[in-house]
């Protein structure tokens, strides 16, 4: 369950960062109207309230959030965007999600 929970906190700052990311995006690069840059900013605000919502200890937080970042990028962008992924973007990604479920999932020793 704790596993579930984490992912989920990945995944909404994922959305919160790269939601309010575009927002900032389309008002400065395609000429959105202003409230589009001041909601990106406040939902970008969020993200970093809700990454400080996970566990583990900062440096294997933002590690492993890099991770579904990549992820979560490529999903919005060929969603919302149009971008279509290639096959070599997906196994990138599926490494790198790999790569940080292992930093941040494996069990350790307690340290004292």
């Amino acid at each position: 369950m704790a596993i579930l929970k984490s992912v989920y906190i990945f995944l909404l700052a994922g959305i919160c960062e790269i939601g309010g990311g575009y927002l900032v995006w389309l008002w400065l690069k395609e000429d959105k109207p202003y409230w589009y840059g001041i909601t990106g900013a406040l939902i970008l605000a969020l993200y970093g309230v809700v990454a400080t919502w996970q566990t583990a200890n900062f440096a294997r937080t933002y590690a492993t959030y890099g991770g579904f970042f990549i992820v979560l990028s490529l999903l919005w962008a060929w969603k919302i965007d149009g971008f279509k992924p290639d096959r070599y973007d997906i196994i990138g990604a599926l490494v790198t999600l790999i790569g940080v479920c292992i930093i941040f999932y494996v069990p350790r020793p307690i340290q004292q």
